[in-house]
């Protein structure tokens, strides 16, 4: 009995697997448009990596290089304490 549990759950680690070969990468926007700058008092930029409850969006969904990410990050954060983005959502 055991073992028929354990080939199922081979089973599900499989498709888990394929799914990830169709994942495309993800490249960092800010590497092939030289144009865009990260600026803390550019709020409409830095809203597109804010969740709707006003937390940074990591990396790995953004598809941000560290580099960009981090300088990213304190934009925000300088941007919030200067009171142009949220720290937390709107209460409804």
């Amino acid at each position: 009995m055991r073992k028929s549990a354990h080939k199922s759950g081979d089973g599900r680690k499989r498709e888990r697997r394929e799914r990830r070969e169709y994942r495309r990468k993800k490249i960092c926007r800010f590497c092939t448009d030289s144009s865009l700058r990260i600026d803390y008092k550019d709020y409409r930029l830095l809203r597109i990596f804010l969740t709707e409850r006003g937390r940074i969006i990591p990396r790995r969904i953004s598809g941000n290089c560290a580099k960009h990410q981090r300088e990213l990050t304190i934009a925000i954060k300088r941007a919030r304490h200067v009171a142009l983005l949220p720290f937390t959502a709107l209460p409804r």
